[in-house]
């Protein structure tokens, strides 16, 4: 922490009334300052009024709470709808003091062909209904690094991955070193280095979409039941009752990578009740 935040710093009094205002229960709150179009801050918690309360007694941001003239909130019926309302407002109204969840203009994901791999980008391919995908990359650098790291690790052959080109009739310099096993000289058979890469890139494929289509996910906090709409991975919205949910547009405006790391492990456990809309 800076001097100048330790100058800064006073407990915010003029903000005691909105956290009396704040409940104890799931949800997103929203730090404005002057500005009508840019909040300051957007988070989330299970307990909204323990946890802007915490930001008060946190000398580090001071600077945010210096700047802070009222504080909205967004009730919720626990921490799934609180991560999804908050993934998605961090992204429309991309607040001053937050860091993350940011659009990834370039989301790309790496393809397994049947002879090597292939970048293949989020605006070009429908990642939710697409198999054989596996990793999310901010860009292609990203994905070229991780797969380097796969192939160091397993020895696979750079040029049959297409990391580096291959002269005809010659095995790469790596396989001289014995970094490679051989697929690129016939001692490994294609088959066996594609199934050596799929199975080591296992702990990152890309899970399809599991559904038909819509789908309305039931979550409840004592008696506060909510339906959150998703499709293709992408949070639609929530409501409070199914009848609303009819109103909502279907389609996914794109691959949201934020919403697929939020909903992946939770509908694909079972650990919501899911109810089909389509």
């Amino acid at each position: 922490m800076s001097m100048l935040d330790e100058d800064m710093y006073q407990y915010p009094e003029h903000l005691k009334l909105e956290l009396a205002a704040l409940p104890a229960k799931p949800g997103v709150y929203i730090f404005h300052g002057t500005s009508k179009t840019m909040p300051l801050y957007i988070g989330k918690s299970v307990n909204i009024r323990s946890r802007v309360m915490s930001h008060f007694r946190n000398k580090n941001e001071a600077k945010l709470l210096h700047l802070t003239t009222h504080i909205k909130h967004i009730e919720m019926a626990g921490e799934l709808g609180a991560l999804l309302t908050e993934a998605r407002l961090i992204k429309e109204q991309k607040p001053l003091f937050n860091k993350r969840l940011r659009h990834a203009k370039q989301l790309c994901s790496l393809s397994l062909q049947p002879r090597g791999v292939e970048i293949v980008y989020a605006g070009d391919t429908h990642f939710s209904h697409k198999a054989q995908l596996f990793g999310l990359f901010s860009n292609k650098s990203s994905a070229l690094e991780t797969l380097r790291a796969v192939a160091d690790q397993q020895r696979l052959c750079y040029g049959v991955l297409g990391l580096e080109r291959l002269a005809q009739g010659r095995s790469c310099f790596r396989y001289s070193l014995k970094r490679c096993a051989g697929a690129c000289c016939g001692k490994e058979s294609l088959e066996e280095h594609q199934l050596r890469l799929e199975q080591a890139m296992e702990s990152i494929r890309v899970q399809c979409w599991p559904y038909d289509g819509k789908i309305a996910v039931e979550e409840s906090c004592d008696g506060f039941t909510q339906y959150h709409i998703i499709n293709n991975w992408f949070y639609l919205g929530s409501v409070e009752n199914l009848q609303e949910a009819k109103s909502m547009h279907s389609t996914a405006a794109c691959f949201d990578r934020d919403g697929y790391k939020i909903l992946c492990k939770p509908l694909l456990s079972g650990a919501f009740k899911v109810i089909a809309l389509d």
